[in-house]
């Protein structure tokens, strides 16, 4: 394992240093630096600090873990791999995400989820320990979401504006949701519990990474959120 203190670097002297080693990486001192691990395979990477924009975008296989808060669009466009972020997000994480995992202890700002999809055999999959802000998974095509609200008293997980230009994939929210608004292309229903086993795998490694009780969790009551297919969602075209 490679530790070194990015404290005073530029993000692009951070990302040549990050390339130049064969081995897992630990940084500390981080603060701000955009676009750290960008494309990266093959490596875990630890991260010590607040990393900023754009956090593993286009990542194609490698980890990062980080040890407090991360900054907007996280996990821009990302092919594959892991992000664990113990601490809280900015906004549009998973920006056209089209595979891979990303784990959030805390919260998410707005649009989290925006422009994801499936792409392939890939199935991206974001879970949000906290709570989600407006705008939760805008214009999805693919994908899953799951918020679970940990840590937080109020009914309120999700902010306003959910599922706007949904039209693929599935947000699944846990608790009871009779008080948020969705949009007509969209069906919210109880979640089965094919639904719940279905994300098992990625529910046991979160609650592992984070000390979470899996039990409580797998045994809440749950919403899933799909496109409505007998109201798809018409996206409007304005001419030049």
């Amino acid at each position: 394992m490679m530790l070194f203190d990015v404290k005073g670097l530029d993000h692009k002297t951070l990302n040549q240093k990050v390339r130049s080693f064969d081995t897992n990486i630990t940084i500390s001192g981080c603060c701000g630096q955009r676009f750290i691990a960008a494309g990266m395979k093959d490596k875990h990477i630890t991260i010590n600090g607040i990393p900023g924009n754009a956090l593993g975008a286009y990542l194609d296989g490698a980890t990062i873990e980080v040890n407090g808060n991360a900054q907007d669009a996280v996990g821009d466009t990302m092919n594959d791999g892991k992000i664990i972020i113990h601490g809280s997000i900015g906004d549009a994480a998973g920006y056209a995400m089209r595979g891979g995992k990303i784990y959030i202890q805390g919260d998410a700002g707005y649009r989290a989820g925006i422009h994801m999809k499936a792409y392939k055999d890939k199935i991206p999959v974001m879970i949000i320990g906290g709570k989600a802000g407006s705008f939760l998974g805008e214009y999805q095509a693919g994908g899953i979401i799951m918020v679970l609200g940990m840590s937080h008293t109020e009914r309120r997980i999700v902010g306003n504006f959910p599922c706007t230009g949904m039209h693929g994939g599935k947000i699944i929210l846990r608790g009871n949701i009779d008080h948020i608004t969705f949009p007509k292309n969209v069906c919210a229903k109880s979640a089965t519990e094919e639904d719940i086993e279905s994300l098992r795998p990625e529910l046991t490694e979160f609650c592992e990474v984070f000390g979470c009780d899996i039990k409580k969790i797998i045994n809440s009551e749950f919403t899933v959120v799909t496109p409505d297919s007998k109201n798809p969602y018409e996206q409007m075209y304005v001419a030049n």
